[in-house]
């Protein structure tokens, strides 16, 4: 698949068929962990691949009534993969603590931003794109409430040094493409800003 044709496949889908997805794939899919960035190659993200069906029956059951609120059909509870985004943000400490990266003073830098988060999109943009070039359709979810983040970094088993991102669901798109657009689909072409909106160029 052409890359453009991968950036076009890129958004997130709340749909999926029930069919499994093959090992082999999957694990050309999170193996990108590997490539991910990481500031000073702290390397702090964790990944958790759960196709056990009790375990996604869990989840579904801790962070899908929201969106069947919203009038979303039911997709997590659908989707055959869920794949836990981990950052253990102690990495970077300690990366950042080694003789090549300490100041002069021997103190860690202070963070201009928590880069252990600012990692873990650029992780998933990753996985999502490998996944896209493998065929597959990619949502994420997450919650708002500490309460409910924690219920769902329990089910997963992260160890309590590694925090809970976001959980990625993994499948085959049950959308059929062959019915063009959606209204969703036009709603966000409509809404997307001109490019000269976006890009300054200073010549």
């Amino acid at each position: 698949m052409e890359f453009s044709d991968v950036l076009r496949g890129r958004r997130m889908v709340r749909h999926y068929r029930p069919e499994p997805v093959p090992e082999d794939v999957l694990r050309r899919v999170v193996r990108v962990v590997q490539r991910a960035p990481s500031g000073g190659f702290s390397q702090g993200h964790r990944l958790v691949v759960i196709t056990d069906p009790a375990a996604r029956a869990r989840i579904a059951e801790i962070a899908e009534p929201p969106y069947l609120e919203m009038g979303f059909q039911p997709w997590i509870s659908q989707a055959p993969v869920h794949v836990a985004l981990g950052i253990r943000e102690q990495s970077y400490h300690e990366r950042y603590q080694e003789s090549d990266k300490v100041l002069a003073d021997g103190t860690e830098m202070t963070w201009p931003v928590p880069y252990w988060w600012f990692d873990s999109g650029c992780l998933f943009m990753l996985l999502q794109l490998t996944a896209v070039a493998e065929g597959l359709a990619v949502g994420l979810f997450n919650s708002g409430d500490p309460e409910t983040g924690e219920s769902l970094r329990e089910v997963v088993g992260f160890p309590d040094d590694v925090a809970l991102a976001g959980i990625m669901t993994i499948g085959y798109s049950a959308e059929d493409p062959a019915a063009g657009p959606t209204n969703q689909s036009e709603r966000i072409a409509k809404r997307r800003l001109p490019l000269d909106d976006l890009v300054t160029w200073r010549r």
